[in-house]
């Protein structure tokens, strides 16, 4: 206590109206002050909305759990597993925390460093420089040097950390609108294989019941063998579309198992029952190309890293300037321990400081050129983020609308099929055709088919891509500081 008032009453009187005057003096910041790019969104979209899609703002909280609008348990369940284990979540979330620390190390910048420190030794001086005596010498005592930050260059450190930690904040959001795009497109993938194994074995048992039939009749001597043989080759070609299927639908499950962050397999059993595509909405809200750029953590993300480097022009622009700083130390020194406390053995000193730059052969004017351009980069880098943006909205929007259009002709397609499959069997067992009419018209239906069930899980899956475009996935909030799993 004897030693803080000491350095309160004796200190403080010599350096209260320097530093009144250094920090009167720092209030403006060197280099460009940011101002948020203005965003040049068309009023509209280019593509036609059609088939449900509506220029209506769009719901934030049906965007942000897009999932629950196909009201499916087993994808809702996949998406919760995914936020809770996903391994690329999790680092984004550890970069989110190293960026937080990072801006309280530049907020650190702003304040004074005092070290304290204390040492006990044992001298022994020559005898032909002094008396050779030994003693001991106690040392104990507080450094404190406080750079003022006059030109700010401090101050726009810490505003390019913060933001730093806004650019990888959205970064964690671009990483949650790509993992749960990423479950949904995985799900919807398994689930058209599941639909496409349905077709592919419901056309093997109406083959088989032809193949059987044609044999019958061919040993009844009713049909030929080339007959038979063409049943034949036509059921064993679709048997042999099974592996292909089965593997495409395991390579599904094992993609889904890993983006929740379990093993390969782990989701067997969640997976096994077959069920049918999910169902999109009637109507889908989009918006305005402004909504959906203000939603996209990548476009935020973009803007944040080019106010960061924008910041640090001020940082270099700084160096230009001399810097001002106030030093002292105060403690105690002794060669006796029991004097070691006393007032005679306090020693202190105080001072200020300026250094300054005088000449660099052009390297701090260098240094300014140098992140000027690396803003102006990260300016065109923004400008890029927004037009890619768009570009995915009106992909998304036309892909959605055409394949609708698809499917839609693709019903028509099947149920024409069916019709002619089932005339050409009773062509057939009438005498009417021969048996490559049978042929024809299986191959024909089958093939509708699959390509009917591809449309179904094209159509959901094209509506998780407009979500992805959109923004959706991401809530804008996420608990960064929960316990790490």
């Amino acid at each position: 206590m004897r030693i803080m008032h000491f350095f309160q009453a004796g200190l403080m009187r010599r350096i209260g109206i320097p530093a009144l005057l250094l920090l009167t003096a720092g209030c403006a910041a060197v280099g460009p002050d940011y101002a948020p790019p203005s965003a040049a969104a068309p009023a509209g979209w280019s593509t036609q909305l059609q088939d449900g899609l509506r220029p209506d703002p769009a719901d934030p909280d049906h965007l942000a759990r897009w999932w629950r609008i196909l009201d499916d348990p087993v994808l809702s369940d996949l998406v919760a597993r995914a936020i809770e284990g996903n391994l690329d979540l999790k680092q984004s979330l550890e970069r989110v925390r190293e960026a937080r620390a990072r801006r309280g190390i530049s907020r650190a910048g702003l304040f004074p460093e005092i070290d304290a420190s204390a040492d006990v030794s044992r001298i022994r001086r020559s005898e032909s420089s002094g008396s050779g005596d030994e003693n001991d010498f106690y040392a104990a005592g507080f450094d404190a040097e406080w750079e003022i930050d006059v030109f700010g260059g401090v101050r726009r450190s810490i505003e390019a950390a913060e933001a730093d930690l806004g650019a990888v904040e959205a970064d964690l959001g671009d990483v949650m609108v790509s993992l749960t795009a990423e479950i949904g497109l995985n799900y919807l993938e398994a689930r058209t294989f599941q639909t496409r194994l349905d077709v592919a074995e419901a056309n093997i048992a109406a083959q088989q019941a032809t193949y059987d039939l044609i044999r019958s009749r061919y040993e009844a001597g009713l049909s030929d063998e080339l007959a038979v043989q063409q049943a034949r080759y036509n059921l064993e070609n679709t048997r042999s579309q099974l592996p292909v299927l089965r593997t495409g639908l395991a390579s599904a499950k094992n993609r889904l198992a890993v983006l929740t962050g379990q093993a390969p397999g782990a989701l067997q059993a969640v997976l096994e029952k077959r069920r049918p595509v999910p169902v999109p909405p009637a109507t889908v809200a989009v918006g305005v190309p402004a909504e959906s750029l203000r939603r996209r953590p990548d476009v935020r993300r973009a803007e944040r890293e080019l106010a960061a480097e924008t910041f640090r022009i001020g940082e270099a622009v700084a160096d230009l300037y001399p810097r001002f700083r106030l030093f002292g130390t105060i403690g105690l020194e002794s060669i006796d321990a029991v004097d070691f406390l006393e007032s005679a053995s306090r020693f202190w000193s105080i001072g200020p400081g300026v250094t300054w730059n005088v000449f660099d052969a052009g390297a701090i004017r260098n240094n300014i050129a140098a992140q000027t351009a690396v803003a102006e980069r990260f300016r065109f880098a923004y400008e890029a983020a927004v037009l890619t943006a768009l570009e995915e909205v009106e992909n998304a929007l036309t892909a959605y609308a055409e394949e609708q259009m698809r499917r839609e002709r693709l019903l028509d397609a099947v149920d024409a099929a069916q019709q002619a499959a089932d005339l050409a069997q009773d062509q057939y067992a009438a005498g009417l055709v021969d048996f490559s009419s049978v042929l024809d018209a299986q191959r024909s239906l089958l093939s509708f088919q699959d390509e009917l069930a591809r449309s179904d899980g094209s159509v959901t899956s094209n509506l998780i891509r407009l979500y992805k475009a959109l923004g959706g996935g991401w809530t804008g909030k996420f608990n960064v500081d929960k316990k790490r799993g």
